[in-house]
């Protein structure tokens, strides 16, 4: 464009920009309108998705089988192959169980090792768990119907039948994985207990064995039950009989006595995780049978009992038996906690007490549940505790066991398994 003189080109500057302004002002209002318009729009948006009937997450009661992790890295299980066909296996698990009123039937074990059940000639072991019963009236209504029913399998359980469905399950892989070792089962004198099976012994002690001093009465039974045993020793007791002290809800799927063959030298076993604050777990503590032994152990007890009864009475029922452990032994001179880092054994003078330090991974594996990072089950894995909701879990595995008669495939069912949310 050509402008013939310089007032043409200022009248055109002048009517540009005289324009521009026009439209600037007409878009103005926008810019504070737009934000008002988007909060309009997303509050209809949400008024018709909160309109919309919510879906309802039910939880699974069955197994959900996923792929198992760890696949291809070194000290890890490996499943392949036949146990992609579990989840239709399951199904039919369940006909072949057969469990009556003295116990279990005698099931084909060609695969767990056919060594020695015990530590040494001579020497036997007994496992010792703390169970009691509660009153379950409230869980019936008026007209006799139970509530709070679980199905595992073909199998229906009110509260107090999953209890003893777990306790019968925990010693049912006790006597396939160690047929020679007997159990005990600490109980209040009030609780109905009866146990009509072949080596188990229901053993009552005074207590306070309310749910929310369950796991402070616990580490006291322990201690009763150890100062009888030194009673009997003083008595000219002669043969040797270690104890494993454990929560009721842990499968033994691998002989345990090399523990006491292979480190000779421990009173009692604590098993550890990496875990700042809580890096011992109580549900596995082993004791040496010696009067030595029992002796240390039990005064390691009365130490942790002291420190529970005053330093953590706010989580009497749960968690503080654990967080009392941790500080007896983390307040020891010298002691390394990150030695906790590493899975593998160590022995500490602790208190005058010889303690072996044992990894979870192997003696005291959880499987995982729900999110988060997961490298699979360890290779030589020997106990699995199956806590909180996971009981289902530990039926579900015993049941697929039943008929197949073998441990790798059941680790496996649980390894598959481990990552789903149970309700149990």
């Amino acid at each position: 464009m050509v402008f013939e003189s310089a007032g043409a080109l200022k009248d055109f500057l002048g009517m540009r920009t005289c324009g521009g302004w026009r439209r600037f002002l007409f878009f103005l209002p926008l810019v504070f309108f737009l934000p008002y318009l988007l909060s309009v729009l997303e509050l209809h948006e949400n008024s018709i998705v909160g309109g919309l009937p919510k879906k309802t997450r039910t939880k699974s009661d069955h197994l959900v089988l996923g792929p198992a992790a760890g696949q291809g890295l070194p000290n890890r299980l490996q499943c392949k192959g036949s146990i992609l066909l579990i989840h239709r296996l399951f199904t039919l698990s369940m006909r072949f169980l057969y469990i009556n009123e003295a116990g279990i039937k005698a099931l084909n074990k060609t695969h767990i090792s056919t060594s020695s059940h015990t530590s040494s000639v001579g020497d036997s072991i007994s496992f010792v768990t703390v169970f009691t019963i509660y009153n379950t009236s409230h869980d019936t209504h008026a007209d006799g119907r139970t509530s709070n029913l679980v199905t595992v399998g073909n199998a229906s359980y009110s509260k107090a039948e999953r209890s003893m469905a777990v306790l019968d399950i925990f010693i049912n892989f006790i006597q396939v994985t160690m047929p020679l070792s007997n159990v005990i089962i600490l109980t209040d004198p009030k609780s109905d207990l009866a146990m009509h099976r072949n080596g188990i012994t229901v053993y009552p002690i005074e207590g306070d064995y309310l749910r929310e001093k369950l796991m402070l009465q616990r580490i006291r039974s322990y201690i009763t039950f150890l100062e009888r045993r030194l009673d009997e020793h003083s008595q000219g007791q002669q043969k040797i009989n270690h104890y494993i002290f454990t929560d009721s809800d842990i499968a033994v799927v691998d002989d345990l006595g090399h523990i006491f063959h292979n480190y000779p030298n421990f009173h009692l076993a604590l098993t550890f995780r990496n875990n700042k604050d809580q890096p011992l777990n109580s549900g596995f503590i082993a004791v040496r049978g010696t009067s030595d032994g029992i002796l240390r152990a039990k005064i390691f007890l009365q130490e942790v009992l002291k420190v529970y009864s005053f330093q953590y009475m706010n989580a009497s029922r749960m968690l503080g038996d654990q967080l009392a452990l941790a500080w007896v032994v983390k307040s020891k001179p010298y002691f390394d906690a990150r030695k906790f880092t590493k899975a593998q054994a160590f022995l500490e003078e602790i208190g005058g007490a010889s303690v072996l330090f044992l990894p979870c991974a192997t003696y005291n594996w959880t499987p995982p549940e729900g999110a988060g990072q997961f490298h699979g089950m360890p290779l030589d894995v020997k106990v699995v505790h199956f806590k909180g909701s996971r009981k289902r879990l530990m039926l579900e595995s015993w049941n697929f066991y039943s008929s197949s008669s073998d441990i790798f495939d059941t680790l496996c069912l649980i390894l598959k398994s481990g990552r789903t949310k149970y309700d149990f």
